[in-house]
C-alpha cells in the first residue's frame, strides 16, 4: 500500500469551512487506497495573534516559552481536523510533535531535526487511521518542546516523508504550484510542471515564499518526491513536482526572484593575507548571523575589500560584530546599506549553457539598473540592485529569457514522477543510514580546478551596462566564464573579477582591455589560479560552513583571493601552487561530514 504526506498551511486552515475541505482531501486519499499522514500548521494569522500576546505582556519573551506558547497553535488545527476526519466517517489521530517522536536539538525557536521514531505512525497507519501530526514542532532530550522556526510545518512535512518512506510528499497552498517567478508581481509568471531540488533550493532561499530552503534541504537529501498543489480547487488537477530532474534540460534558465529585505555590508581595504576573513565570520558565526552573498574582490596593493548580504531584519546586529572585526584585523572602514535587493535567475541548464550572465546584464542596463555586486554559481547569476529598483529588475529579466513562454522541449509531470521513484529507490540504503542525523550538514565533496585564470577589472565606473559591456566583449570571443564577483562599487568604481579558463586567459583579457580603454579601468591577469569549492545540503543554513573553510585555509597558511557562494556551493580562489594544500586542507576540515 503506497503512502502519501499531505501539508496543509495556515492559509488552508484558516477556518472550519477550509479545516473541512481539508479533511475531505485527506480521507479522499484514504479511500483511494493510500495511508495518509497531514501535517497541518497553525490556522490563519494564529501564531501573529500568538506572538503579539507574547510582546503585550514581556518585552523580550524567553525562546522556551516561546516555543511552549507558539506550539499550542498546531495542537488546535490538529485536534479540530481529526474531529473532522470523524465527521466524515474515517479514523484519525491528533499528535503533537513530542508524541510522534520528533527530536531535536534545544535551539529554542529554531531547533533541528535529530531523529524521528516511526513506530508509533506505523501501528496507526496498519489501523487504518490518518495521522494528523503538528508540524513545526518537536522536543529535546530533556522534553522540553521546541519549535522549527520559519517554515517549519514544510520541514516537518517533508522529514516525516522521508522517515515513512513516503511515495509522495504533497504541499498544499494557496497557489497552483511553482511558478518562474511571484505570479503576484509577474502577470506573466507561468506554472512549471516540475524543477530540480537544486533549482528550488536556489529559489527557496532566495525567497521565492512557496516552501523554506530547510524543507527542500530535506527532499535533495533523503530523494524525497515534493508536489505543491492549490489546496483551494478539490480536483486532480497536477501542481509541480520537485524532484530530482528539472523541467527542460535545454533551457538554460527556468526562474528567477527577488530577494527585497537584504542589507548590504562592506569591509574595505581588509590586509590581503591568511586569516582575515576567518575573523570576520567568526564574529558573525558568535551572534548566530547567517549570511547570503560573500564578495571578496581579487586584493590590490595589498588590501581587498569584502562585501556580504544579511537580512536586513539582522543588520545591527552583525554591524555590531563586524566593526569588532574589522578593528581587529585592521581593515580601512565598514560601510552598509539597508537599502537594496538581490535579484537572481536560476537553471540547471547554466551549467552546460554559456551567455546566460551577459544576456542578463543587458537587459538590466537597457532597464537603466545598476549592478552593484555579482555572483554566480553553476546554476545561478544574483545581482545587487537598488531596493527601489528590484521589481523592475525582476520584470526585465523574466522578459528577457522569455519565462511566461513554455519550453519547446520539457519533461512531463509523468517523467519527474518516474525520476523521483528511480532515485528513492537507487539510494534507499543511504537514506535509511543517515536517518540518525537528519538536518546535519551533508557535504557531498571538495574539489580541486586547477584549469582557470582570473581576470580583474579594477578602477571600472559604477554605473549600468559596464557589466554588460565587458561580458558581451568575453562571450564574443566564444569564452566560457565560471566565477564571476564584482564587489560594492566605492568612490563611483568598482572591482570586477572572473575566471576563465587558461587557454583562454590572453584572449580574456584582451576583450577586457578593449572595453577599459573606452570606459576607463585596469586590466590584470593571472594565468594560473586553483579554484577550491566545498559543495553540499544546507551551506547556507548551517552558518558555519563558510567559516569551517575559512578556518581550514588559514591553518593552512593559506591566502583566500575571491570568494562566490551559492545555496550548494562555496567556492574560493587560491594561487596556484596552493591548490593541492588547500584541498588537503578542506578535506580534513570536513571529513566528518563528508558523505
Amino acid at each position: 500500500m503506497s503512502l502519501i504526506v499531505q501539508k496543509f498551511g495556515g492559509t488552508s486552515v484558516a477556518d472550519a469551512k477550509k479545516i473541512c475541505a481539508a479533511a475531505r482531501r485527506a480521507y479522499h486519499a484514504q479511500q483511494l487506497g493510500h495511508q495518509v499522514v497531514v501535517v497541518v500548521s497553525a490556522m490563519g494569522k494564529n501564531t501573529d495573534m500568538l506572538v503579539d500576546l507574547a510582546n503585550q505582556v514581556c518585552d523580550d519573551p524567553h525562546a522556551r516559552e516561546m516555543d511552549m506558547l507558539l506550539s499550542t497553535g498546531e495542537q488546535v488545527s490538529v485536534a479540530l481536523m481529526a474531529m473532522a476526519i470523524h465527521n466524515l466517517g474515517g479514523k484519525a489521530v491528533s499528535l503533537t510533535g513530542g508524541q510522534i517522536g520528533v527530536r531535536t536539538d534545544s535551539s529554542h525557536t529554531k531547533a533541528r531535526i535529530q531523529s524521528i521514531s516511526t513506530d508509533r505512525m506505523r501501528n496507526l497507519l496498519d489501523e487504518g487511521n490518518i495521522i494528523i501530526a503538528a508540524g513545526f514542532q518537536g522536543v529535546d532530550d530533556d522534553l522540553n518542546i521546541t519549535t522549527l522556526g520559519r517554515g517549519g510545518s514544510d520541514t516537518s512535512a517533508v522529514a516525516l516523508a522521508a522517515v515513512l518512506g513516503a511515495d509522495m510528499c504533497e504541499i498544499y497552498t494557496d497557489v497552483d504550484g511553482v511558478f518562474t517567478t511571484d505570479p503576484r508581481v509577474i502577470a506573466e509568471a507561468r506554472k512549471m510542471s516540475n524543477v530540480s531540488h537544486d533549482e528550488m533550493l536556489e529559489l527557496a532561499s532566495l525567497g521565492a515564499g512557496v516552501m523554506h530552503s530547510r524543507s527542500i534541504e530535506f527532499g535533495k537529501k533523503f530523494n524525497v518526491p515534493i508536489h505543491v498543489r492549490n489546496s483551494g480547487v478539490f480536483t486532480d488537477e497536477p501542481g509541480s513536482i520537485i524532484g530530482p530532474i528539472g523541467e527542460s534540460e535545454k533551457r538554460a534558465v527556468s526562474g528567477c526572484a527577488l530577494t527585497k529585505e537584504e542589507a548590504r555590508i562592506t569591509v574595505l581595504g581588509v590586509p590581503d593575507k591568511p586569516g582575515v576573513s576567518l575573523t570576520i565570520f567568526e564574529k558573525l558565526a558568535s551572534v548566530n548571523v547567517a549570511v547570503d552573498m560573500i564578495l571578496q574582490t581579487a586584493g590590490t596593493d595589498g588590501k581587498a575589500d569584502i562585501s556580504f548580504t544579511v537580512l536586513e531584519s539582522e543588520l545591527n546586529r552583525a554591524l555590531e560584530a563586524v566593526n569588532a572585526a574589522a578593528s581587529a584585523v585592521g581593515a580601512t572602514k565598514v560601510t552598509h546599506a539597508a537599502d537594496v535587493s538581490k535579484v537572481s535567475v536560476v537553471g540547471l541548464g547554466m551549467a552546460t549553457q554559456s551567455g546566460v550572465a551577459d544576456r542578463m546584464f543587458r537587459a538590466l542596463a537597457e532597464a537603466e539598473i545598476n549592478i552593484e555586486a555579482i555572483t554566480t554559481s553553476e546554476i545561478k547569476v544574483s545581482c545587487l540592485v537598488a531596493r527601489e529598483q528590484g521589481l523592475a529588475a525582476l520584470r526585465a529579466v523574466h522578459s528577457e529569457f522569455e519565462l511566461g513562454k513554455p519550453p519547446e522541449e520539457r519533461v512531463t509531470f509523468e517523467d519527474s514522477l518516474l525520476a523521483a521513484k528511480k532515485a528513492k529507490e537507487t539510494d534507499a540504503v543511504a537514506v535509511v543510514n543517515r536517518l540518525q542525523s537528519m538536518e546535519d550538514l551533508t557535504i557531498h565533496g571538495v574539489r580541486l580546478d586547477d584549469s582557470q585564470s582570473l581576470i580583474t577589472l579594477t578602477e571600472v565606473p559604477d554605473s549600468p551596462g559596464i557589466s554588460a559591456d565587458v561580458f558581451e566583449a568575453v562571450s564574443a570571443a566564444n569564452i566560457v566564464v565560471d566565477m564571476i564577483v564584482q564587489g560594492i562599487g566605492a568612490n563611483g568604481k568598482a572591482n570586477l573579477s572572473f575566471t576563465v579558463p587558461q587557454k583562454d586567459s590572453d584572449k580574456a583579457a584582451g576583450a577586457a582591455k578593449s572595453v577599459a580603454e573606452k570606459i576607463g579601468g585596469v586590466v590584470d591577469s593571472q594565468t594560473g589560479v586553483a579554484i577550491l569549492s566545498v559543495t553540499g545540503v544546507g551551506i547556507r543554513s548551517h552558518t558555519g560552513v563558510g567559516l569551517r573553510m575559512f578556518r581550514g585555509l588559514s591553518q593552512a597558511g593559506i591566502n583566500v583571493e575571491l570568494v562566490s557562494t551559492s545555496e550548494v556551493k562555496v567556492n574560493v580562489v587560491v594561487a596556484a601552487e596552493k591548490g593541492k594544500p588547500g584541498l588537503a586542507a578542506l578535506e580534513e576540515a570536513f571529513a566528518d561530514v563528508i558523505g
